[in-house]
């Protein structure tokens, strides 16, 4: 396997979705996980309905609308003020801890991101947490229209990069996504941040599964569609050296 290109999701894999519970439990003392668990739900199912629709909005207004439903649903009164400060912080996730140093670590190949995220938003979030210093191109699906993991969003890489599939390493946390983009024919590797045990563990410790192990056990464990990822890392720190030993065995 030649990799001349690895390509990153952006939402869940560079960068932590839930950072943004801070700011929401400043907002709504007590709602601040149930408030980001029901938002990236809603906000998920919001680009796979609207693609299978065929009503495409950006993802800036997919959020928009997927905060403003989960508001509406858990009762909570809100101004503009604090509505515009909660999705304030998507353009400032924080990027897991070991992001940059992978990136920095990989800077010998072509660097690249494909998400969900809209242009300009997706745009402001890598320039805000600086990986527009390591990045060789910021893909939004806005080209497309589509969101992943419509193949035609997948097809975008070759479009911009200039690298085939079979040459592409596509990183990615969420299960849908590593599934979308093996189906394809891009090389995948999914990063298992929640082993299946101590998902079971978390899951058979509480009479009562608490909302953020229920939103564990739809977003984290790989998902029954057919397509397997090539590999199975533990963290983004993990990639360098997986890299390194798949280069050494081509012939």
């Amino acid at each position: 396997m030649t990799i001349k290109a690895i390509v990153f999701d952006a939402y869940g894999t560079l960068y932590d979705i839930q950072s943004v519970a801070a700011i929401t439990e400043d907002a709504f003392p007590g709602y601040g996980e149930i408030i980001t668990q029901i938002w990236r739900i809603k906000q998920l199912e919001y680009t796979w309905l609207r693609s299978l629709m065929r009503r495409y909005r950006d993802f800036e207004a997919i959020t928009r609308d997927s905060l403003a439903y989960t508001l509406r649903v858990l009762g909570l009164q809100h101004d503009i003020g604090v509505f515009e400060r909660i999705m304030e912080k998507y353009l400032h996730l924080d990027l897991y801890p070991d992001a940059a140093a992978t990136l920095a670590a990989m800077r010998h190949r072509k660097l690249a991101i494909l998400s969900n995220g809209s242009t300009g938003m997706l745009g402001a979030l890598v320039r805000n947490s600086g990986l527009d210093q390591v990045l060789d191109a910021t893909i939004s699906i806005d080209a497309a229209k589509i969101f992943k993991p419509a193949p035609e969003a997948y097809a975008l890489i070759e479009t911009v990069l200039g690298v085939p599939p079979g040459e592409v390493l596509f990183v990615s946390s969420n299960p849908w996504d590593a599934c979308g983009a093996k189906a394809f024919g891009l090389n995948v590797a999914w990063i298992e941040r929640l082993s299946p045990e101590a998902m079971a563990l978390a899951c058979v410790e509480s009479d009562l599964i608490a909302p953020l192990t229920m939103f564990w056990a739809l977003r984290t464990q790989m998902d029954a569609l057919g397509p397997e990822p090539d590999f199975r890392i533990r963290a983004l720190s993990d990639l360098p050296g997986l890299v390194t030993s798949q280069a050494r065995r081509q012939p």
